[in-house]
Formats: structure tokens, C-alpha cells, sequence
């Protein structure tokens, strides 16, 4: 029976389609765009020096926790990268990285468990994502008074 079964399907669907319809394929269309966009973008971001480009970038991957765009003003500058192309390091501490400025100490191996290196744009702005969310604004504390003079400041302090 199960094998009558499988041969009526089998002819059907070669009759009719899989039963996917063309905006179900549209949709695996436009997602796949999506991502290679997305890759095409950040591709880009580790090459460029814009802070524009950064900027925009970061508004677009931080928009439900804007205070990490003000955080990354006042940490780096918007900047992953140095006029060299080396990862920009912090001035009090080399061991602050990137545009978050990602202690390598106390975060490289969690970030590195997650899959994520704190050393290229996405792996630094996702690990800050996960900071954020697990710990609020307080990795930043060392900076809040830059970024706390903004609104958004106040909002992430309460």
C-alpha cells in the first residue's frame, strides 16, 4: 500500500509541480538576494574607511538597541580598521579591538565558542549585540561619558 501510495504522488506532483507556489519561490529568490547583499556589504565594510558607510551600516544592524550606534561613535570612531588596514586597537587598553572595541582578554574565547571573530566588522558588531544584551551598556561604562550626553544614553542607563 505504502509503496501505491508513494508512486500517486510521485506522478501527481510530476504533473502538477511540487505544490510550491511561484511566490514560495519568489521568496527563496528574494532571500537568497538578501543575504548575498548582505555579504556583498560587509565584504565591503572590511576594506572601507567610511564612516558613513560604517555608520549607516551600524544604524541598520543596531536599530532596536540604537545606543550601541552612539557607543561605537565614541569608542572607535566608527572605525574597524586603521589607515593601514590593521584592526583599530584602544589607546588606554590595546586590547579593547574594533569598532565596539572588544577586550580580547576577557571576550576573544566566548566570541570565538560562539563562532564569531571580534577581529572582522560582523564578528565585532554581533559580539557587541550579545554584550549588550546580556549585560546592558556597562562593558562601555569607560566611554559613558561620551555616549551618556545623548538621550539614548539616559534611556540605556535606566
Amino acid at each position: 500500500m505504502f509503496e501505491l501510495t508513494t508512486g500517486v504522488i510521485f506522478l501527481v506532483s510530476s504533473l502538477y509541480g511540487s505544490g510550491q507556489s511561484d511566490n514560495h519561490i519568489k521568496t527563496i529568490n528574494a532571500n537568497k538576494e538578501s543575504e548575498q547583499a548582505t555579504t556583498t556589504q560587509i565584504r565591503s565594510l572590511e576594506t572601507t574607511n567610511s564612516t558613513s558607510t560604517m555608520k549607516s551600516y551600524l544604524h541598520q544592524e543596531y536599530a532596536e538597541m540604537p545606543i550601541l550606534v552612539e557607543i561605537a561613535r565614541c569608542e572607535s570612531e566608527f572605525r574597524q580598521f586603521d589607515k593601514n588596514g590593521k584592526v583599530v586597537r584602544g589607546l588606554a587598553n590595546p586590547a579593547d579591538v574594533g569598532l565596539m572595541q572588544i577586550n580580547e582578554f576577557y571576550h576573544a574565547d566566548t566570541a570565538r565558542n560562539m563562532g564569531l571573530d571580534i577581529h572582522t566588522v560582523e564578528g565585532n558588531v554581533a559580539f557587541a549585540k550579545y554584550l549588550y544584551g546580556k549585560y546592558g551598556s556597562s562593558p562601555w561604562s569607560a566611554s559613558a561619558s561620551c555616549w551618556s550626553k545623548s538621550k539614548l544614553g539616559d534611556l540605556a542607563r535606566k
